[in-house]
């Protein structure tokens, strides 16, 4: 079965400049800006905003 468009992977970079990423599925119809979520860094050992990037 192929993977729909309308929900794509997308990369999720920390803000903190850790480099620290991570890897989810968003939906383009719902969500079509950058999709912005705040999620545990580990090297930073706090919760941060991570950025879609493209």
């Amino acid at each position: 079965m192929a993977r729909s468009t309308t929900r794509p992977v997308v990369k999720l970079r920390s803000t903190a400049g850790t480099g620290v990423t991570y890897v989810t599925r968003k939906s383009r119809i719902n969500d079509p800006d950058r999709l912005v979520l705040r999620k545990y860094d580990p090297v930073r050992g706090e919760h941060v905003l991570f950025r879609e990037e493209r």
